[in-house]
């Protein structure tokens, strides 16, 4: 495998992984207010089979993404509805609506399945591209690739060095405080579970639209929870959240070096590579017996391997605030 190879498959991997990195930064967004939204794999699917259809019938491909942008927010209202105003387990209402979203999407996209539509072009950025090695990878893709290089960045200041982003976390952390220094929680949680929840329809439109083309049943399908665990995996951080898209990117990109090497193995073995890694994983940063590693570790290396492998939710995660 020479250079040029391999720098084509590091830019495959960002382009895979740009869609991902969308829904985690909007679930962080969402979790670090204190809702847990379950609803992504059903929101994804609903929102990709949305956004392909609209883009297919105007010919327009920003109101593909906006459709897939508005299918994500209406998911998130009704968990956030469902939690807030009427007091029912976001985890409950969440699974089903993602059950729902996966069922309605196949039923409501039948007609449209393995049809050409609309696509994102791509749009080199001059002079960056031209960075050796960085620039094929990273500026030599599309506006939606760009967008959530952005993404990221946005969202790690806002939710660190602005005030609102300190009433989010406030919100998803210590609710009762919040509210008693003049915070409205429960507004706070609606607006960041709608901005959230759009973001995740953004991501399932950029698969129907710029990643996998088209549109046809299960399109997408695990690739909610896929971003449900990585978000975990990041520990509710941006940036770490984007590290662990890439790392499922590269992954499958593995996988499908390892079945060209040996073609006599079944797919299915490859393919699983991303899912038994996400478990892995997840398995690790919870785990007794990662606290009981870090502890055997030389005294100069637990603090950053700590920050690394363990991870906490935000404290109010998932609980339903009442006023007064």
């Amino acid at each position: 495998m020479d250079k040029v190879q391999l720098i084509a498959i590091f830019a495959s991997i960002v382009l895979q992984a740009t869609p991902l990195i969308i829904a985690v930064c909007g679930e962080i967004l969402t979790e670090r207010s204190g809702v847990v939204n379950l609803s992504l794999d059903g929101s994804m699917l609903m929102s990709a089979m949305v956004a392909f259809v609209v883009g297919l019938k105007t010919q327009n491909i920003w109101l593909g993404f906006a459709a897939g942008a508005a299918v994500g927010a209406f998911f998130a209202l009704i968990v956030a509805f469902g939690s807030i105003k009427l007091g029912q387990s976001q985890v409950a209402v969440g699974f089903v609506l993602a059950l729902l979203g996966d069922d309605l999407s196949a039923f409501l996209g039948q007609n449209y399945t393995r049809i050409r539509g609309v696509s994102v072009s791509h749009q080199a950025i001059p002079i960056l591209k031209d960075i050796p090695v960085i620039g094929p990878i990273f500026f030599d893709q599309d506006i939606v690739v760009y967008f959530a290089m952005v993404l990221i960045v946005v969202t790690w200041w806002w939710l660190n060095r602005t005030q609102p982003g300190l009433r989010l976390r406030g919100s998803g952390e210590r609710p009762t405080a919040a509210f008693a220094r003049g915070v409205d929680v429960n507004r706070v949680r609606y607006a960041y579970t709608l901005i959230g929840g759009a973001l995740v329809g953004l991501a399932g439109a950029a698969y129907s639209l710029n990643v996998k083309l088209g549109w046809s049943d299960g399109h997408i399908r695990g690739m909610g929870w896929i971003a449900l665990a990585i978000v975990i995996f990041g520990g509710w951080s941006p940036i770490r959240g984007a590290f662990g898209a890439l790392l499922f990117g590269a992954t499958k990109a593995l996988a499908t070096v390892l079945q060209r090497a040996f073609p006599e193995v079944s797919v299915v073995a490859f393919n699983s590579i991303p899912w038994l890694l996400m478990i892995f994983v997840l398995l690790a940063v919870g785990s007794d017996y990662t606290e009981r590693f870090i502890n055997a570790m030389p005294r100069s290396w637990q603090r950053p391997l700590r920050r690394v492998l363990r991870v906490s939710p935000p404290m109010a995660l998932g609980t339903t605030f009442h006023e007064g």
